[in-house]
């Protein structure tokens, strides 16, 4: 397995630990120069928008990868760049409004069990 797909598949438990709602994988490898993929997911409030965060920077960073992190204070929407894979944490309101879903639409769209099977 390559190194975005660990951690795709980290951070997709690390997500899972703390209950996110509707997780989404994208490759986007083959449309954008941006990441090889995204992931998104989302939270019911601030506080578990915030913990989803916290946890995967937690199993990442032992991993040894690095984050940049936008938006935690507000957690409507927190961006998590690693390089290769990039995380949009979402409350519901603002999943539905920015609806990356749609506009990434021309990725490859994984489930999380594809990821579980790597």
């Amino acid at each position: 397995m390559n190194q975005s797909l660990e951690m795709v598949r980290m951070a997709v438990e690390a997500l899972e630990d703390k209950k996110a709602e509707n997780i989404k994988v994208i490759n986007i490898e083959k449309i954008s120069t941006l990441a090889d993929y995204f992931l998104i997911a989302g939270g019911n409030n601030r506080n578990q928008v915030q913990a989803l965060c916290d946890n995967v920077e937690e199993t990442l960073g032992r991993a040894g990868h690095e984050c940049k992190l936008e938006g935690y204070d507000a957690a409507n929407w927190i961006l998590m760049d690693y390089g290769d894979i990039v995380i949009h944490i979402f409350d519901e309101e603002n999943r539905l409004f920015y609806d990356l879903e749609r506009i990434w639409g021309d990725g490859s769209l994984m489930t999380v069990e594809d990821i579980k099977k790597l």
